[in-house]
């Protein structure tokens, strides 16, 4: 029932997301290919360790089902002395083992294929977060090369100012105070630009370093996206895909049957075995079988009133983590909204100061503006540049954050 549930929700948000399908599903052009991307979040180690973690857990599944009872081998030896002075050598072997009743095997198999579950929720859990991880380091790098583009723009800027500052010092037109001031301005962005250039080297080496598969060359940002959808359909999938509630669901599956094992463990399992004796000399042989059965007590109770409570502090535990990603889930879209309208506002902008820039520019070397005037009109457009890219980031790593959430890129719905 809750697979059927989970792939209605799955259609239901496609067919919202686009009339063609596939629109939906796409990896941004900001992100790396799935291909690439899934190549580098297998080899995550994290993602490595949870799949070894699976590998042991099937061992463990196939131990639950086979139980831990197992045959044990008994012989005993005597020798027997009489009043006559006669001695007889004597043995007793018996061969015997406890049975699991009370439902106990089938309810051992379903803990086992509850770890299972759990395994596999904490792998889907950590190809999640190397997600987010690859994400955000990728435009970490993205958003690096485009500062320090933006710098070296400046800085070609910064050259002419302080050509033409030299200029009009030789033409009469300017004071020392202005060519100094040019210096001082050129040195000034040279110094940003180096600062730049190591902002984006840190970038590419923390990517190289987590996700050694990955190229990384720099691509250029594109325009953001608005969620498009609703919270409320963004909340519904995102919750149908959520990793971490998986794998809280399947920890309270587990303690519930883990509670079902301990009352039915409140009846002991019996131990059955057969026997053979010799005696009086070999002229007495003893067959039989015997049974023995625990009495039961107080600690069976109480390690089935533990399980108990624990199954309801494993429901607290996925109230709480329901709750938790319902409150990220709101936050991270009501800022990709909001970011986006910044970005938009932002852009709005840029082109008239980057155009102001440009002309007085232009003037200043024709000596119709003061230096001080020039300085100030690049330094308007560098930041609204700068504001620009900054929201810019900010809104794509928000709507990457709801597509990864919600696995709608690099195949995240097939694990």
């Amino acid at each position: 029932m809750m697979r059927w549930n989970r792939a209605a929700v799955s259609l239901s948000w496609v067919l919202l997301i686009s009339p063609g399908h596939a629109a939906g599903l796409a990896t941004p052009a900001d992100l790396p290919p799935t291909g690439l991307a899934r190549q580098a979040i297998e080899q995550d180690p994290r993602v490595v360790e949870a799949l070894s973690a699976l590998s042991a857990s099937r061992h463990g599944a196939a131990a639950l089902r086979a139980g831990s009872h197992e045959w044990a081998a008994r012989l005993s030896a005597q020798r027997r002395s009489y009043n006559t002075g006669s001695r007889s050598n004597e043995w007793v072997a018996s061969l015997e083992r406890p049975i699991r009743i009370n439902g106990k095997a089938s309810l051992d198999a379903q803990l086992g294929d509850t770890e299972l579950q759990i395994g596999q929720a904490q792998i889907g859990e950590a190809r999640h977060e190397a997600a987010r991880a690859l994400a955000k380091l990728w435009i970490n790098v993205l958003a690096a090369s485009r500062v320090r583009e933006l710098f070296v723009e400046q800085f070609g800027f910064a050259q002419s100012n302080q050509k033409a500052a030299q200029r009009r010092r030789r033409a009469g037109d300017a004071s020392k105070l202005e060519v100094n001031l040019a210096a001082a301005d050129l040195a000034e962005v040279q110094r940003q630009m180096n600062v730049a250039t190591t902002a984006e080297a840190k970038a590419r080496a923390t990517l190289r370093t987590r996700f050694p598969q990955l190229p990384t060359d720099a691509k250029a940002l594109s325009a953001p996206v608005s969620p498009g959808q609703s919270l409320e359909q963004w909340r519904a999938r995102i919750l149908a895909e959520s990793d971490p509630i998986k794998l809280v669901e399947a920890q309270l599956r587990k303690a519930e049957l883990a509670a079902s094992r301990a009352r039915a463990d409140r009846v002991p399992d019996p131990t059955v075995g057969v026997y053979a004796a010799s005696e009086a000399n070999r002229g007495e042989r003893i067959y039989g079988v015997t049974v023995s059965i625990p009495l039961s007590g107080t600690y069976r109770n109480e390690r089935m009133l533990q399980a108990l409570r624990e199954v309801e502090a494993a429901q607290a535990r996925l109230d709480s983590q329901r709750r938790e990603i319902d409150i990220e889930i709101t936050a991270v879209y009501i800022d990709a909204v909001g970011s986006y309208e910044r970005w938009r506002l932002a852009s709005q902008g840029l082109a008239a100061t980057r155009d102001n820039a440009r002309l007085t520019q232009r003037a200043y070397a024709l000596g119709e503006v003061d230096l001080q005037g020039l300085l100030l009109t690049r330094k308007q457009a560098l930041d609204a540049a700068i504001a620009v890219e900054q929201a810019r980031v900010e809104a794509l790593g928000l709507h990457h954050r709801l597509l990864i959430d919600a696995h709608l890129v690099w195949e995240l719905d097939d694990d």
